[in-house]
């Protein structure tokens, strides 16, 4: 008679690994209320009322649901244009970003490349110190990119962060044997990166796009800059534009002073929402790419 089949015994936890188990999900616990409440109490104030809002009386939940704000917010034909050209900001430079990264990044990582090291520490002297707003601004100007999308799009293109991630990346992910492969096989340059690197980068990719993506869109420092042309503003530079003026009181009574008052601050709650909503939509798409990404580009193998 063949013998029975052995149990699997539970292995006992101590006192010990339990006050752990316990401290440890206590932590988390306490980590996911600090994150979340923010992100509740601000959405909760959206679509309140003007006066709960202003007197405190929002801790959690909405009190006097009222969407108000919002259709203040996409009653104006500024919010559209600005959606739309944040959208376009976002979508191009992310475009050009990454791909001006990955081209930059991919020939630093290879040891055949002639002066890698010396063009490395340029680069990264770059991030260290840099040449300041006027002398920049005075480069864009020659360069006739003021009042022009692509003074928002050339400019900060690169960011030397990202090059190290990626450069660190491609040598932990990408051996040397695998390009001297393909170059017996008769593989050209471009075909292998095409063919090769960008299907294995996918990780490295997606964290680029996030960053990169999330950067653009809530950048308004350079719009604010280089941007005269009311039709090329961004959101960021539209929403606060919309909250200088409602900050802004001119001749009026007090009772209008007061609702211009609790509006202006409902708005503020309105306008976090409506401009970090996309950013909170695209996340989940590239969240799984995202800790391999990072882990393996930050880590020389």
């Amino acid at each position: 008679m063949a013998a029975s089949a052995a149990v699997p015994q539970k292995i006992r936890e101590s006192a010990g690994d339990r006050i752990f188990l316990a401290i440890v999900y206590t932590v988390l616990i306490l980590v996911v209320i600090v994150v979340l409440y923010p992100l509740i109490f601000i959405i909760s104030s959206s679509i309140s009322s003007p006066a709960a809002v202003t007197s405190g009386r929002v801790w959690l939940w909405p009190v006097d649901i009222s969407f108000k704000g919002f259709k203040v917010l996409f009653s104006t034909h500024e919010i559209i244009s600005g959606y739309a050209n944040s959208i376009f900001y976002t979508a191009a430079g992310t475009l050009i970003s990454v791909t001006l990264t990955i081209m930059i990044a991919y020939p630093l990582s290879r040891r055949a490349f002639f002066g890698r090291n010396a063009l490395m520490m340029i680069i990264t002297f770059t991030m260290i110190f840099s040449g300041g707003l006027i002398p920049t601004y005075m480069v864009v100007r020659e360069l006739h990119l003021i009042d022009t999308r692509w003074a928002l799009l050339i400019p900060n293109a690169i960011w030397v962060w990202q090059v190290i991630i990626a450069r660190s990346f491609f040598q932990s992910s990408i051996p040397e044997e695998l390009l001297e492969a393909s170059e017996i096989d008769g593989c050209s340059d471009m075909r292998f990166i095409r063919s090769v690197v960008l299907p294995l980068s996918k990780p490295i990719i997606a964290v680029l796009v996030l960053m990169y993506a999330v950067g653009q869109w809530n950048s308004y420092f350079d719009a604010l800059i280089y941007l005269k042309s009311a039709d090329l503003f961004p959101l960021q530079l539209v929403l606060r534009s919309i909250i200088i003026q409602n900050n802004t009181a001119g001749a009026m009574d007090a009772m209008a002073m007061v609702e211009r008052q609790q509006m202006a601050e409902l708005l503020k709650y309105a306008l976090i929402v409506v401009a970090t909503l996309p950013v909170l939509v695209i996340y989940p798409f590239v969240q799984r790419y995202f800790v391999q990404g990072m882990l393996v580009g930050s880590v020389k193998g």
